[in-house]
């Protein structure tokens, strides 16, 4: 059975972004529907779009939240960075601060999750 790590940088400007998260969330959902093991990290600019997904009126926020129970997180570090902590917070979602104020990629490596960024 596979197990991936699915890692948003992409941020929230431009189409590029939203291309990115969007195939970030059927990914994670094509994982979850077949059983697999998935874990959904917002990472950098990736950190951005949290508060922008739990927004009931954005077009991804469905998909956000069919696949809100397979979210390890975001960037402790670069959410603060960023100024999205507060929404981050608001939203119920963790801030991962495992090596130096980051996620661990290392942790989900040694965990077995094959990395794919987005």
């Amino acid at each position: 059975m596979p197990k991936a790590a699915l890692v948003i940088f992409a941020g929230t400007e431009g189409r590029e972004g939203l291309g990115r998260v969007a195939n970030a969330l059927v990914t994670a959902k094509e994982f979850k529907e077949t059983g697999d093991d998935v874990t959904i990290v917002f990472d950098g600019a990736g950190t951005t779009w949290i508060g922008t997904l739990t927004d009931p009126g954005h077009r991804y926020h469905g998909a956000f939240e069919e696949v809100r129970d397979r979210i390890a997180g975001a960037c402790s570090y670069c959410a603060e960075r960023y100024g999205v902590k507060e929404q981050i917070e608001q939203a119920g979602i963790a801030l991962l601060d495992e090596y130096e104020e980051h996620p661990s990629i290392r942790k989900l490596l040694a965990d077995g999750y094959q990395v794919v960024t987005f």
